[in-house]
């Protein structure tokens, strides 16, 4: 099964094209430009590279959030484009849910976001070596309420994600010998998106464009400024 999968979640617009879970050719950019100029071209490069078409792919994947709201819009806009033009079924992955996936390592794995002013967007995941799983809800909160809750977890925790990085101190401070992932862990990556999708997929967890809508979480900043919130 092919898979082409986009992250525009976050400030680094990756787009992959995977067999199953083996990864043909990821191509991404961090230039300061909009994703909205670099996913087109970066679809079209990979097209090419691979000699490969939209005619070629199985499976579309992107990430649904929560992250740049206007960079998820434009991923989901380009996947539900690409599903409905060519009949292709689709599976939307949130950002958090592929940050852990960057983690090959059995245990609990802690994503984290960072949402500005020591917020972060959370989610935890049990990763038993084969199978990923979520537990409990995705939120958005502050890094003391999620740490308190983290308090009560005895085994390892595995943390991942910007969030992660920005709040390192404060973790260590609270939370008995945590395990930090990598700087290249730490990255959003369309890889993750499509190897989460697929296993999705074997899972008989997919459907069509209409299927897709953007986790925010939270308000944009333009609302927030509109009400006085930070």
């Amino acid at each position: 099964m092919k898979i082409l999968s986009i992250d525009t979640s976050s400030k680094i617009c990756s787009v992959s094209i995977l067999e199953d879970n083996n990864v043909i050719l990821e191509k991404h950019t961090n230039d300061e430009k909009t994703h909205s100029q670099n996913l087109m071209p970066l679809i079209d490069e990979i097209f090419k590279e691979t000699n490969l078409t939209l005619d070629n792919i199985d499976l579309l994947a992107c990430s649904q959030g929560p992250g740049s709201f206007t960079g998820i819009r434009i991923g989901i806009a380009t996947i539900k484009a690409f599903a409905d033009a060519k009949n292709i079924p689709v599976v939307g992955v949130t950002s958090l849910e592929s940050l852990a996936y960057n983690i090959s390592e059995a245990g609990l794995i802690v994503s984290l976001i960072d949402a500005k002013n020591d917020n972060v967007y959370y989610s935890l995941f049990n990763n038993n070596g084969t199978i990923y799983s979520q537990i409990g809800d995705l939120k958005s909160d502050s890094i003391q309420n999620i740490l308190d809750d983290l308090s009560i977890y005895d085994d390892k925790l595995i943390f991942v994600g910007d969030g992660s990085q920005i709040h390192h101190d404060k973790i260590v401070s609270l939370i008995k010998n945590p395990i930090f992932a990598n700087e290249i862990q730490n990255l959003q990556t369309s890889i993750s998106i499509g190897k989460s999708a697929y296993n999705k997929f074997k899972n008989g967890i997919y459907g069509d464009s209409n299927s897709l809508s953007p986790i925010y979480l939270k308000k944009s900043q333009a609302e927030r400024n509109l009400v006085g919130e930070k």
